[in-house]
């Protein structure tokens, strides 16, 4: 029901209905079962477990802790121990029965196969009875607000299904595409607010917080492609605020601790990500407001900024690399082992930063204002990209060229950006090749395979402890987000005609299938292709729809309800 999961149960000649949803903008979980059917009066009874920790950690119960439970005929406060943050539970007209019971060694399977702690103990402050009828809903709300549980669960229901409405509205999200609405739907779960900071985007869920080179990829999806110009304006310019030595943050920790700045791509994206909301918006005051803060960046990465990032003299490509660090989207790392270091000259980096370069020589010439320097760096970037990078042999790109060990020739989605960005800084002539050495090697019904499978590092399968999953993450795993530049290519070789449908239908069939709407991380690279990773992850669901074809439909059930919702 829009974006609300609804369960039905039958037993014997009962059907119970559940749903639930969380009230935008309130810290505040609504449970609401109706009784669709039955002989008679029924009697409901409801044991919420109730635990108190990080997202990263397991609760381990001891017969001699009991929760801090005060309780009321129709609700409960409860606090795992002195200065805990309390929640509260309620169920009106329902009566609540204090308990107080640990329940043991929930097994948790898919930890297990990651080979991380996997068993946890939950408490149960007690149980919520009431005496239902036919036809009649009863709600419980969990809050860390006490004043919530006084919201009329009904009203709160009609304002979620008319915010629904809203945003497909906004977006112009019609009911003959329902896939552009679930992908609309599903994006707006990754918009939030980092407290006075303004609006960021979350990299995935249930584990990943803003990241810098995730926001500006899955930002024109999110975004423009929903008719969110406020939403983009406003982390541009927050993001900005946080740049460094010419660079922006990679990660905001989860716990206020300083930005990480161990990046040298998310920078090079905000270029892009700039121009598709100028193009989108045609607002041309944020790029004069960001305008000395680029030339800024560009400044740096000439003269050379953190982790060896800089323009190499001798031929006019981006380097970077330093002992220990990831700095590339390939980021896997477990321990002091970088999986995928790609130190030196990556082909992605060439194509962002030439790709850069033009955008920024463009802004300034539209404002009457110098160039001619920008114009020489980028023209000598390209000539060298174009002797430097090209693989006749294999009719692909080099993925990193002076690396430590020399050039190195694995196939890689990487190249594919030389194609994709506003300005190509791979040779026309060189599209239609490189694609179809992509397709044949990496292109699968979900994405775009990290490595090709003839790769002697290739590993086709993503699963068991961090360390297999980590040495698996870049190095055959599929991305989802890669669709979107290849997509870009694929239209830039074959024209308007080209249809995308057959490049996209294994990622609608798979709305459903880990979350409900989003689209995942990641799939493993050999078949059945499993997904894996965040059930929602920002790129993924922002590249989709950013590329999604909107004269075309999709065999996904319509959001029921959303229409007709006020």
């Amino acid at each position: 029901d829009g974006r609300r999961p609804v369960w039905r149960y039958r037993c014997h000649d009962v059907t119970l209905e559940k749903s639930l949803w969380l009230e935008h903008g309130r810290q505040t979980l609504f449970v609401r079962y109706r009784v669709v059917a039955a002989p008679g009066r029924v009697r409901l009874r409801l044991e919420p477990f109730v635990t108190h920790r990080a997202d990263h950690a397991h609760t381990h119960g001891d017969p001699a802790w009991r929760f801090l439970v005060d309780s009321q005929p129709t609700h409960c406060r409860v606090e795992a121990f002195p200065g805990a943050t309390p929640l509260w539970l309620g169920l009106a007209p329902g009566h609540f029965v204090e308990t107080g019971l640990w329940y043991w060694r929930f097994l948790h399977r898919r930890e297990r196969e990651r080979g991380l702690d996997d068993l946890e103990d939950l408490y149960t402050p007690g149980v919520f009875v009431i005496e239902m009828e036919p036809g009649e809903v009863a709600t419980l709300i969990a809050t860390t607000h006490p004043e919530d549980l006084a919201v009329d669960p009904e009203r709160s229901l009609r304002r979620e299904r008319a915010r629904t409405v809203a945003l497909l509205r906004r977006a112009r999200a019609t009911a003959d595409d329902p896939v552009r609405q679930r992908l609309v739907l599903a994006a707006d779960q990754f918009l939030v607010t980092r407290g006075a900071a303004g609006c960021t985007i979350l990299a995935g869920y249930p584990w990943f917080t803003d990241w810098g080179r995730d926001t500006m990829i899955a930002l024109p999806g999110l975004c423009l492609a929903t008719g969110r110009s406020q939403e983009a304006r406003s982390i541009l310019a927050t993001f900005v605020t946080h740049l460094d030595q010419g660079l922006l943050p990679n990660r905001f920790p989860d716990r206020g601790e300083p930005p990480e700045y161990n990046t040298v791509d998310a920078t090079l994206w905000l270029f892009e990500t700039l121009a598709r909301y100028a193009q989108a918006t045609g607002d041309r005051s944020l790029v004069d407001e960001l305008l000395p803060a680029l030339q800024d960046v560009v400044g740096w990465h000439e003269r050379g900024t953190r982790h060896g990032i800089g323009v190499d003299p001798h031929d006019g490509l981006l380097s970077a690399g330093a002992p220990g660090v990831q700095l590339t989207w390939m980021d896997a790392r477990v321990g002091d082992w970088v999986v995928t270091p790609r130190h030196g000259k990556p082909v992605e980096i060439q194509a962002l930063w030439y790709n850069a370069l033009r955008l920024l020589t463009g802004w300034l010439a539209e404002r009457g204002q110098d160039f001619s320097h920008l114009d020489e760096l980028s023209e000598r970037c390209r000539v060298s990209f174009d002797r430097r990078f090209w693989d006749p042999t294999r009719n692909s790109c080099f993925d990193v060229v002076d690396g430590p060990t020399g050039d190195d020739p694995a196939l890689r989605p990487n190249q594919l950006l030389a194609a994709s960005l506003s300005h190509p800084v791979l040779d026309p002539t060189r599209w239609e090749a490189m694609l179809g050495t992509v397709e044949r090697a990496l292109l699968t019904p979900v994405g775009l395979r990290s490595l090709g499978p003839t790769e002697p590092a290739y590993v086709g399968t993503y699963a068991g402890d961090q360390v297999r999953r980590d040495g698996a993450y870049h190095q055959g795993t599929v991305w989802a987000w890669l669709i979107g530049p290849y997509v870009d290519v694929a239209r830039r070789v074959h024209g308007d005609a080209w249809d995308p449908n057959s490049a996209l239908d294994g990622l609608v069939r798979h709305l459903g299938e880990a979350g409900l709407g989003p689209v995942s991380e990641i799939f493993g690279g050999n078949p059945p292709h499993r997904p894996d990773g965040c059930i929602a992850q920002a790129w993924s669901v922002g590249e989709l729809l950013r590329i999604w074809p909107r004269s075309i439909g999709g065999d996904t059930a319509q959001c029921q309800g959303a229409d007709n919702a006020t």
